[in-house]
């Protein structure tokens, strides 16, 4: 009986693992982020962009137009190459 307790256990352990996990890192990335539209919300989940960082990349898109290309984030102050790097496939200008 108690070797049928653990094996309900482990198989149980598995299922989550086999069926939850994919759908839990699934909703870490929902799609795109345009850079050009996306809220200082939406721009703060991108890796390595805090709450700080977003908000200025919303004032620098009012004060100078949109984005021609996800590299032209670099040039709001504070954003690197390694931001870049890190985020070029998740962010879109369309």
């Amino acid at each position: 009986m108690k070797h049928f307790k653990i094996a309900v256990s482990v198989i149980a352990v598995l299922s989550f693992i086999v069926f939850c996990a994919p759908a839990i890192s699934a909703d870490e990335v929902t799609g795109n982020i345009n850079i050009n539209t996306a809220t200082a919300e939406e721009l703060a989940t991108l890796k390595y962009v805090g709450d700080k960082l977003s908000q200025r990349i919303v004032e620098y898109r009012d004060e100078n137009g949109s984005f021609q290309s996800a590299a032209d984030i670099t040039k709001v102050p504070g954003i690197g190459p390694k931001v870049l790097e890190l985020n070029q496939d998740i962010m879109t200008v369309e």
